[in-house]
């Protein structure tokens, strides 16, 4: 990196410039839960769903020696821990399950070996708990389809025996809703009717069972976001509240979760996603921007939540060794972020104070990505920083190809792109009839969605149709070629932000989840699946070019400003230290005896004189300044 700069009017002295150093707190400080963002590992973006006990014990081994001093204490399973690893066997498949006497997940044993006898996650769990950590993990939605099928009963906890009201037994598919089932596994889960008895003494069977093996942490999945179902997670939270064991609970995750609708249930949770699964590309990664912004200005960073505080969740760090998304096989290859893009994501997680999970195996972690995870100024930040927002007063300055310098001062150079989503409804959802069509030539249509545009420059959404043919293809030039893309209404596994962006649309194969019918009531409505096709409008839509800033203050006065690049191009950026002690009065900025540190450079730098802070950024890169005005 270049040396920090500031304007002709503005010269540094080098002097220290002594950083607070991140002191390790728990998540549980006495009684309040998450009383900063939970730390810890994950194992999905590793071994999707395949991971085995040896496999999951080696990484928390890892965390116990090298990362629960700095705070990194959950270690969790994610998705299918009761699923057979065997061919035929994948996120939405049917009938690999291991399901016990009352329909609730036990783990494969085969992956999971201790769990033999009826012990579930005992014998894991007592390990983890042995190594000074915390046991985590991953569950779904209502009830499986498998428990449906095979119509278990359910278990009343009080008795120990089958739940019965009304005079009789019930069972599983007295509660299962199969129309309401989870929208990226289709076949694997569905919610239960809350209004029902039995289905609150199946939710409660589930939760003790888990508090009896020893969890600390679940991570309910399908019920945020698209998939929102807050009498389950209201129930769920209830019963987390009365458990003699402190859980802490997470909701993931959050496609098109909004700040309004995170109100409704930060109360009830720990922590909660507010974006789809990001993995290593950068358009996942800038799609954040935005996202953060709002829920900090919404004020929810850190609010009241289950039995303590509750946290915007922006997903795990996919840093180091990794798999591909929904593979039915473990860590294989390293990220696919540069060194700058992986910075750009910590400094941005820790300076939004999203809950910091790592994704990769750590069995293989390098020593650049262990310094950067365990870096004692971001830390520091994610923990114990407040005033936490984006900067809006930055400017920025290009170099053009004939290398006349272009600076702009401007509120935010962001360039958002606000862009429909093609998603799924019932057909019967009133909001599903919004398609018209209109015939062009040489047997085409042009099908349209009707609503109004939300935003003044912004084009209608259509697809076509080619004669006879039942596919929905994106472009009116399709229809002839291999690489033509169509409307899919398979969603197989969780999709990442950036896949969510790009709706429906998949390779034409030709298979029943591309066939298609324009209904005279106006619907778009798909003959495998049985739902409708629907336009929804994402006001969060990533960042596709820009500068950006973040501000926060720390516990001992200390002053944090994180600058980003999200251009293609090497671009300076710089803060005025004027608008600085505006947004943040009372600070001292602007005295003579300010001194400042820039994180990923090193430098030291002595008093400031200067009206701007800031330096030249290569592309995608960030700079993370610490100002000591005491």
């Amino acid at each position: 990196m270049k040396d920090v700069f500031f304007n002709s009017l503005c010269f540094c002295f080098f002097f220290f410039c002594s950083v607070f150093q991140f002191n390790r707190v728990s998540s549980q400080n006495g009684t309040e839960r998450a009383a900063v963002p939970p730390r810890g590992w994950n194992s999905y973006n590793s071994f999707s769903w395949i991971i085995s006990e040896e496999e999951y014990l080696k990484n928390a081994e890892v965390v116990a020696n090298r990362l629960k001093s700095k705070g990194y204490e959950y270690v969790v399973v994610d998705y299918l821990w009761y699923r057979r690893n065997v061919p035929g066997a994948y996120a939405d498949s049917l009938g690999f399950d291991v399901i016990d006497e009352w329909g609730r997940m036990v783990p494969d044993p085969s992956r999971w070996p201790s769990s033999q006898g009826g012990k579930g996650f005992t014998e894991v769990a007592k390990k983890v708990h042995d190594m000074g950590l915390k046991f985590g993990i991953h569950v779904m939605r209502g009830i499986s389809t498998q428990a449906v099928n095979a119509n278990t009963p359910i278990l009343d906890i009080s008795k120990g025996s089958a739940y019965e009201e009304s005079g009789r037994k019930w069972f599983a598919s007295d509660i299962g809703d199969k129309s309401r089932t989870c929208g990226w596994m289709k076949n694997g889960f569905m919610s239960v009717n809350m209004d029902s008895g039995a289905s609150k003494a199946f939710l409660r069977s589930l939760y003790q069972q888990y508090a009896d093996w020893g969890v600390d942490f679940v991570k309910l999945d399908c019920v945020f976001g698209d998939d929102l179902d807050l009498p389950q997670i209201s129930f769920v939270s209830d019963v987390l509240k009365q458990l003699d064991r402190p859980i802490l609970f997470s909701l993931s995750p959050g496609k098109t979760a909004t700040p309004a609708m995170a109100k409704d249930v930060s109360g009830l949770v720990n922590m909660y996603r507010i974006t789809g699964d990001d993995w290593d590309n950068w358009k996942d990664l800038v799609f954040h921007f935005n996202i953060t912004r709002d829920f900090s200005a919404a004020n929810m960073i850190g609010t009241t939540g289950l039995l303590g505080k509750s946290w915007p969740d922006s997903d795990m760090l996919p840093f180091g060794w990794l798999t591909d998304p929904a593979a039915n096989e473990g860590p294989h290859r390293t990220t696919n972020l540069s060194v700058d893009e992986q910075r750009t994501q910590m400094t941005l997680w820790c300076m939004a104070k999203s809950p910091i999970m790592y994704g990769g195996d750590l069995r293989n972690i390098d020593d650049a990505t262990f310094s950067l995870i365990t870096n004692p100024t971001l830390l520091e930040i994610n923990s114990f920083s407040s005033n936490n927002m984006e900067f809006l007063k930055v400017a920025s300055t290009k170099v053009s190809h004939s290398q006349e310098k272009i600076v702009k001062w401007h509120s935010r150079d962001m360039v958002a792109s606000v862009s429909p989503i093609l998603g799924l409804t019932k057909c019967s959802d009133s909001d599903a009839a919004g398609w018209v069509t209109e015939s062009l030539n040489r047997g085409l249509q042009k099908i349209c969605w009707k609503a109004n545009p939300k935003h003044k420059y912004e084009t209608p959404f259509c697809v076509y149709k080619r004669g006879s043919q039942l596919a929905i293809y994106k472009e009116a030039a399709s229809g002839h070629d291999e690489g033509d893309v169509c409307l899919d209404a398979t969603q197989q596994r969780k999709r990442s932000s950036e896949e969510f962006r790009r709706g429906s649309f998949f390779p034409c194969r030709r298979h029943e989840n591309q066939k298609w019918e324009l209904h005279s009531n106006g619907t778009l409505g798909n003959q495998q699946s049985g739902e409708c096709a629907i336009v929804k409008q994402n006001d969060a839509e990533g960042i596709e070019s820009g500068v950006g800033s973040w501000i926060a203050t720390g516990r001992g006065g200390e002053v944090y400003v994180a600058l980003f690049n999200l251009n293609n191009e090497k671009t300076e950026i710089s803060v005025k230290i004027s608008d600085l002690a505006e947004a943040l009065p009372g600070k001292g900025l602007g005295q003579p005896s300010c001194k400042c540190r820039e994180e990923w450079s090193g430098k030291e730098f002595g008093v400031m004189s200067g009206s701007t802070i800031g330096t030249p950024l290569q592309t995608h890169a960030s700079a993370l300044f610490t100002i000591n005005c005491s």
